[in-house]
């Protein structure tokens, strides 16, 4: 992961994902700037490094989700 802070690209770049062949931009804070061009916050992730986050951010996921079914599952008897 390199986090580059903000930077200022065009319209097309400004949307919270782009995929390249081998590396992953994550933008946040994006914003239209006065003068017509984009402001963002990006994030760059070799796509293995991306691949591996999202499936463990996944796995995370699972588990609150399957805790919190176990939790209703014993509240309801």
């Amino acid at each position: 992961m390199k986090d580059i802070g903000l930077v200022q690209g065009d319209k097309e770049q400004a949307v919270p994902l782009v995929i390249g062949k081998d590396t992953v931009y994550v933008h946040t804070d994006i914003e239209e700037l006065p003068t017509g061009s984009w402001q963002y916050h990006e994030v760059q992730y070799g796509k293995d490094e991306y691949i591996q986050l999202m499936s463990e951010r996944n796995d995370e996921t699972q588990a609150l989700f399957d805790a919190m079914l176990a939790g209703y599952k014993e509240a309801m008897g």
